[in-house]
Order: structure tokens, then sequence, then C-alpha cells
């Protein structure tokens, strides 16, 4: 071990395995390593960024011989872009390690007796799987290590991307990326040559000035390419004449829109996209798992929706075969977005309750489920430990299958205190994130036994893991 800048390397760090997040393991007398951007089988030198006594994390300095894993990262902008970290790891691998996580995280935090856990379900598709990009402008481009010192390249120039990661004023000029077809290439590259060609200002995080902020693609497998480029304030001449080029060049587009942004944050939650060309919406199916049936979703610039949609119909098969609905059933869809889970399954049920706290979502669902001439299908906005009491019971019917589907963080405990309070026969827990997962799978263990569990894999390339456990309620 020896100290540079009054930061520790550890040298020739034999990696051994993968743990949480997509950090990989080493030992070093008895003390455990997580490293960033490491392969199983490599021999490394870390840097360490946090060193504690009996645990330090770091990121890789020099790699002093690769494993033989490795493979060679398709994306030229792999290591310094923050998306696709596991690009250096044959996908085959990916899954085995993704597999391994959700297992450790299901055992270690929830503390439960298990079943087996089934086969990770991996893409079919590892490019252009995304259905939904953000990019944006930054008139601080990243400086690539090689352009660091030459005077030839100039940080103060617009840059159209990624945020660097943990750097929150500089952006990553992209000039491909393979998370979505390649039309995200032609809209991006076409905006910002069109842009620094008419002096367009980029917007300055910092001082918050500039024109240019966000640009918002998505884009379905019908052929919807919807396309927000969100703006500091508003310049009618040079708006018109970017969106009329933009429009020309890529006549793939199918509805434009502007959001006037003046905040200091991006979130576009709170404000109002204004339509330029088009509906203003496009729209997508969900075939289910016999792929002869169809749902039809009305994706508005605001609207949630899963990003990978081949997958999102894998991950929706799942929780409607763990719900096992024979017709008869009354099945509540709690965090039920719009309406995406309750309109797939709904084909087996009595009733569908969705219960979303953001009202524009529930008015989604509502749309969705006319769309698709479900008639037994209601939406209601708000709390649902507030809105599912005796009285509301009383008059929609207790739930004999619910569905959760909660964002990162998992459930809160007055859910929880809520759903064993209910006792619904079946509860199917939706995740993207297995540690709360098994957190909350622990607290209903008291009145649930977990019968089946199925991670499934959204994002290739990503440590992210998508897991669908079954419980049933114990006798």
């Amino acid at each position: 071990m020896r100290k540079k800048n009054k930061q520790k390397i550890l040298e020739n760090l034999l990696v051994t395995d993968y743990a949480a997040e997509g950090k990989a393991l080493a030992k070093q007398d008895g003390k455990v390593i997580f490293i960033s951007g490491a392969v199983p089988g490599d021999v490394v030198d870390v840097l360490l960024v946090k060193n504690k006594k009996d645990w330090a994390e770091g990121r890789v300095l020099t790699i002093k011989e690769p494993s033989k894993e490795r493979v060679v990262p398709f994306c030229k902008h792999f290591g310094i872009c923050g998306g696709c970290k596991w690009q250096m790891l044959p996908y085959k691998k990916q899954l085995q390690y993704k597999q391994q996580e959700a297992e450790q995280n299901l055992q270690r935090i929830g503390k439960l007796a298990l079943p087996p856990i089934l086969p990770i379900i991996g893409a079919d598709d590892t490019e252009h799987y995304r259905n939904k990009l953000e990019f944006t402008f930054s008139n601080k481009r990243y400086l690539l290590p090689g352009e660091m010192d030459d005077a030839n390249f100039i940080a103060d120039e617009g840059a159209l991307g990624f945020h660097v990661p943990r750097i929150f004023d500089k952006v990553i000029d992209i000039e491909t990326c393979y998370l979505m077809d390649d039309v995200n290439d032609k809209i991006r590259n076409t905006v910002r040559s069109f842009a620094k060609e008419n002096g367009f200002t980029f917007y300055d995080i910092r001082q918050h000035t500039g024109w240019l902020r966000n640009i918002i693609i998505r884009y379905s497998a019908t052929g919807g390419l919807m396309v927000n480029i969100c703006l500091n304030y508003d310049e009618e001449t040079d708006r018109k004449k970017l969106f009329d080029y933009l429009l020309k060049t890529v006549p793939e587009i199918t509805t434009l829109l502007y959001t006037i942004n003046p905040k200091w944050n991006d979130s576009i939650y709170d404000l109002t996209p204004q339509i330029y060309f088009g509906k203003g919406y496009i729209t997508e199916k969900l075939f289910t798992g016999n792929g002869d049936e169809a749902f039809e979703f009305k994706i508005s610039p605001k609207s949630f929706f899963q990003t990978n949609t081949r997958q999102a119909e894998k991950l929706y098969s799942v929780a409607g075969d763990f719900a096992a609905l024979t017709g008869s059933e009354v099945v509540y869809d709690l965090y039920c977005g719009t309406g995406s889970i309750g309109i797939f399954v709904s084909k087996g049920a009595k009733k569908i309750i969705g219960v979303e706290a953001i009202e524009e979502a529930i008015a989604d669902a509502k749309e969705n489920a006319a769309l698709n001439n479900i008639n037994h299908a209601l939406f209601f906005a708000g709390d649902v430990i507030k809105i599912c009491n005796d009285d509301f019971f009383a008059v929609h019917g207790r739930p004999d299958v619910i569905i959760t589907d909660p964002p990162r963080a998992g459930m809160h405990e007055k859910l929880v205190n809520k759903l064993l309070q209910t006792e619904a026969p079946r509860i199917v827990y939706v995740s993207c994130n297995t540690a709360t997962q098994a957190r909350d799978l622990g607290l209903l263990s008291e009145k649930y036994t977990v019968e089946k569990i199925q991670p499934v894999d959204m994002f290739p390339h990503t440590h992210h893991i998508e897991c669908v456990v079954l419980l049933t309620l114990k006798n």
C-alpha cells in the first residue's frame, strides 16, 4: 500500500465476486474492498474513496491483468457516461450476478425461509431497448481525459448528453447512444448542430442562464415518436426556427412539444408542456404472454410508463401468473401509476381498483381503461392508507388479490401495516429494489408466506433488477 496525494492506493488486488449495486469485491488482510469498474478475475490497482476499519470503497485505477470474463464495451462513452456500467461483462454473466444479488438481498435482509428463486428472465434485446431518454444541454462540456491538457479542446462550449456522475454542472457530449433506436442520435445531433450554428445558448446550471435545457424523447413500438424540448424561457422566433428545422430533418417525429421551465431544477411534473406539432401524445401496445392480445396505452409527456416495453410485457405476465385470477377476484392495484399492470391483468378479474397518489396518472389510467373498453376498472387518486378503509371496502369489495408496485424506497411502514390489517389472500409485490422489497417481506411475514420469487432484467448492462414476489396469507 502506498500514498499518492494523501489518497490510498491498493495494488494488485484480485477481484473475486460481485456485491450489491454492481460493486465488485476483493479482500486484503481480512478487509472487504468494494470496487467500481472491476470484473471478477481482474487484478487491479484501486484508488480508495472511502476507508473504514472493516471495509473500504474505491475505483479501478489500473487493470494489471484483465479477467477472462471481460468483453470489449461497444459504446465509445463507456467508463465516462454513468449508464450501462456493465458493458464489459457478457450478458449471461450480468444475469448471473443479478440473480445472485436478488438471492442475497432477499435472504440476508428479509431473514426469511424462502422458496427456490426462479431463474432471472433476461431480455431478448440488450441494445435499443429503452422507450424513453432524457438529454441535458450544458454550456460546460466535460473534457475527456485526453483533452484535459490540449488547448484545442474547450470546456466552455455547448454540450448535449448525459450528466457526468457526481459532477452536477458538466455534461458529456453524447454522439451515439445505444439505449434507443438510432433516431435518438439523429434528433440529438440535429438539435445540437443547429443550435450552435445559430448561436442559441445552452443552459448554465450554476447561473440559471441560457435558453436550451433538456430534450425528452419517447419512442413506441407502434411508431410513435414524441419529442419534448424544455426551455429556460420562451423565445418564439428562435423556437419556431429550431422546431421547423427539426421536423424537416427528422420526419419520423409524430409529435413535438416544448415546456417552459424557469425553475432551478429540471423536473416538469408541475409544468404544462405545449404542443407545437402532432397530437401531444403517443400510444404503445403491450402484448399478453400468448402474443395474440394487446392492450393500448396513451403516453403523454408526463406519463409514467415502463421504459422497456418488451420486458414490461414479461414482467406483467409474471404478475398476472402469480395473481392466478379466475374471473371472480377483486384486484387492488396499488401505486398503479397510469394503470398498466391492472389493465394488463384485467381480463382475469371481476373488478380492478387502482390507487395512486398522483392525480394526473389516475386521469391517464381512466383514459387507458376506456381506450381498451375495460368497464370493470376504477381508479382513485390519493393516499392508499386513507382511501382503503372499511367504508371503501363496503362499497367496492375487499381485495382478493393486491398488486403493489412501489418506488425504490419500498412501501411505507403504515402501508405494510394496512396490508396486514386487510388480510388479502394473495399479494403480488413488484419491486425495482430487492433490498427494500426484502425489508417489506420481513414485515409482511407476520401474516404472509413467500410462495414464489421471479427476478426480471429490465435494464441490460446496468445493475438494476426487477423482482416479483407472490405472498399468500397464512392459515
